[in-house]
This record gives C-alpha cells, sequence and structure tokens, in this order.
C-alpha cells in the first residue's frame, strides 16, 4: 500500500468515529432547536424572545470558538471533544433544572454552555481532514456530516417520546440531553489523531504568519467564510422560527418534531454524495447550486401555509445548507497553511456564529413581532433571505471570475 493509501487507512478509522459522534451526540441539537424556542416561550414574559436560549446557544458557540480552537491546536483534537461534551452535559442539566424553578435567567445559563458542545460538534468536520490526504479531504468531511442523517432521525423522534414524560414540559427533553452526552463522550477515546499539530510554528514561523485582515485578503478564505456564514445564518433563521410557524399556523407539537427531523435529514443526506459532486464539478459550482436551493426554500415557504409547504421548504432548506456550507468548508481547509490551521478554522467559526446569532435573535423578532398573526411572521422570516442569498451569489459569482483570470 502507498503512502496516500496508508494516511487514509488512519483517517478512514477516524472518520467513522466521527460519523458515530455526529450521529449520537448530535442528535441533541435537533431536540434543542425543537424545544428551545418553545421553552423560552413558556419562560420569557415576552414573545419576542422566545428563541433568545436559542440565540445563547449559538453565541456560546461563536465566543468560545476562537479559543477552543486555539486549545485543540496545541492540546489535541480529543481534549478539545472531551471538554465539549463535558459542558454540553452540564448546560442541558443547568437548563433543566431552569425548567424546574421556571427560571428563564437559569434556562439561558444553561443554553449558553451547550453552545461549548456546538462549538465542538462544527469541529468535527475538520478532525476528519487531519489525517487525510488532499484526495480525500472533500469526501471525509462529506462522511462526517453524513453522521447526521441518524441523529436527524434519533433527536426529534426521541423528544417525541420524552418531551411530556414530566409534569413540566420538556424536562424529559434536557434529562435525555444530558444522558446522550454522558454516553457518547466515550467514543473519543477510539479517535487516532496527533496531539498537536505536526507543523508546530516556529518562532521563526511566527513572524510571517498572516494577520487576520491579510487572511482576510485572500478570495478564497474570505468567499469560504462568507458562504458559509450566510447559508448556516439563513438555515438557522428560518430553522429557528419553524416551530413557532407550525403550531402558530395551527398544527402539533409532534408536527414540528417531524418538520425539523425531514430538515434535518435533509441537511445531512446529501452529505454521502457532496464530496464526489464537489471533486467532479468544483467547489464553486456546488456551493452556488447550494444558494439556488436555499432560494427556493424561501419560494415554497411562502406559497403556503400547509404541512406540504412547512415539509417542502425545509427540505430544501437542509440541502441547501448541506452544498453551501460542505462547499465552504472544504474551500477553507484548501486555502491555508497547517501552521494557521488553528486560527483560520477558530475565525472562521466565530464569525459564522456570530452572525447565526444574530440570525436567531432576528427569527424570533421577525416571527413574532412584525405583525398580529403567525402567518405574517413566517413571510417576513422568509423575505429577509432576499438580500443575504444576492450577497453570497455576488461572491461566489467573483471568486470563479479570479479563478478564470488565473487560468
Amino acid at each position: 500500500m502507498n503512502d496516500q493509501g496508508l494516511e487514509d487507512k488512519q483517517a478512514k478509522q477516524n472518520v467513522l468515529v466521527l460519523i458515530a459522534a455526529q450521529a449520537i451526540l448530535g442528535a441533541q441539537l435537533p431536540i434543542i432547536f425543537v424545544v428551545g424556542g418553545l421553552a423560552g416561550g413558556q419562560l420569557a414574559g415576552n414573545v419576542c424572545f422566545a428563541t433568545l436560549p436559542i440565540s445563547l446557544i449559538v453565541f456560546g458557540s461563536m465566543t468560545t470558538a476562537p479559543w477552543l480552537s486555539r486549545f485543540m491546536h496545541a492540546y489535541g483534537r480529543q481534549a478539545g471533544f472531551f471538554l465539549g461534551t463535558f459542558s454540553g452535559a452540564v448546560g442541558a442539566a443547568i437548563s433543566a433544572y431552569g425548567l424546574f424553578i421556571s427560571s428563564f435567567t437559569v434556562f439561558l445559563v444553561g443554553s449558553y454552555l451547550s453552545g461549548i458542545y456546538m462549538t465542538t460538534q462544527g469541529f468535527y468536520r475538520f478532525a476528519a481532514t487531519d489525517t487525510a490526504s488532499e484526495q480525500f479531504r472533500p469526501k471525509a468531511i462529506s462522511y462526517v456530516m453524513a453522521g447526521g442523517l441518524l441523529s436527524a432521525v434519533l433527536g426529534p423522534q426521541l423528544n417525541k417520546i420524552v418531551q411530556d414524560l414530566s409534569v413540566i414540559t420538556f424536562l424529559g427533553s434536557y434529562v435525555t440531553i444530558v444522558a446522550i452526552n454522558l454516553v457518547g463522550i466515550f467514543l473519543f477515546f477510539l479517535l487516532r489523531l496527533p496531539k498537536q499539530s505536526s507543523n508546530v510554528a516556529t518562532n521563526a514561523n511566527l513572524k510571517l504568519e498572516r494577520s487576520k485582515r491579510d487572511l482576510l485578503r485572500n478570495p478564497k478564505i474570505l468567499v469560504a467564510i462568507t458562504c458559509g456564514m450566510i447559508a448556516y445564518s439563513l438555515m438557522n433563521l428560518v430553522m429557528t422560527s419553524t416551530p413557532l410557524a407550525v403550531i402558530g399556523c395551527g398544527f402539533t407539537k409532534d408536527n414540528a418534531n417531524d418538520i425539523v427531523s425531514a430538515h434535518v435529514v435533509a441537511m445531512y443526506l446529501p452529505a454521502f454524495f457532496t464530496g464526489h459532486l464537489i471533486v467532479k464539478f468544483g467547489v464553486g459550482r456546488i456551493m452556488g447550486l447550494g444558494l439556488i436551493i436555499l432560494a427556493g426554500a424561501g419560494i415554497v415557504a411562502l406559497n403556503g401555509f400547509g404541512l406540504f409547504n412547512f415539509f417542502g421548504a425545509l427540505i430544501l432548506l437542509g440541502i441547501g445548507w448541506n452544498f453551501g456550507f460542505i462547499g465552504a468548508t472544504n474551500l477553507l481547509t484548501s486555502s491555508h497553511s497547517p501552521d494557521e490551521r488553528g486560527r483560520v478554522q477558530g475565525m472562521n467559526d466565530a464569525i459564522i456564529f456570530g452572525c447565526v446569532t444574530i440570525a436567531s435573535l432576528a427569527s424570533g423578532g421577525l416571527m413574532n413581532c412584525t405583525g398580529g398573526s403567525a402567518l405574517v411572521g413566517w413571510a417576513a422570516v422568509n423575505y429577509a433571505m432576499v438580500p443575504f442569498l444576492l450577497i453570497a451569489g455576488i461572491a461566489v459569482f467573483w471568486l470563479g471570475l479570479m479563478k478564470s483570470r488565473e487560468t
């Protein structure tokens, strides 16, 4: 077996572990995104703040991504994954306690700590590339993202069983999330990754490292961050509002769980072939296709308010996010040196989740405070996608022009 084959043999073993982590530990995020806004609406005095718990999760992810990335670069991915998973358990336990004592403030504290887990899950995709060859890299990212397919089914369907087990609605959901973290944390003992970068920068190299401003001047890094940020933010904007819109339109909590489940399946099912499509057609075309599909999600959502429209819009939203976000991730990993890995990936996720925080805050405001009905709010959420899709489309087009001029 050649050197690349040996390298990818280890990478494939790590990918299997990360797929399992994405499937088992990742099941907590669909649960949180179903119940977070609904529980927040129960605890908050103002319905405009119903989605604030989800915003705190994403804000927690934004504020921890830079230092957690540096922590992983220094001490290894495994140490960071252990820390994040433990934080997920603690955050869910505190959120459960907030529900138990009917304290919105305590619930928000737990939500923030849950954001640390969300950060570590985001780094699964980067960990998949640490021991992968350049040819296997986009496929490794896709396969790990595909692990979310199982979490898409497990999370919402499990939540349908546990959400009403207690007289305190959704308390069972958060207790279940604690258990998921305590069980799933043992998976990371099976990873075989370098404890730190094999290309630790020397003092001379540190002087040559690009500043953040210089990194953002790189067209590939700039477009990767822009498209990843917009794809993730718009997905979060619409998904966060979905349970509120579904129930506001007269449907049930089980309907909301099923719609979110279908959405998360659509987020991860295409990942089985997204990497192959990137290799065959190029990353720019796949990102552009993702943006077009996201626009299609908005069109379906605005075309009616039946269950078919909710399912159709959320399925398209998931597929569009998959192409846009996996494409952006692949573009980013090919745009920096190994010594810059921790800084670039941390900066990327901090920017992305900073914008996702704003999107989740805006989601509740648009949904609950722009009109007198769920229909008006849901329409406002989907119309808000338009300017950002145009910005991302222009960025992808500009990168294509830059590449064509180089050739």
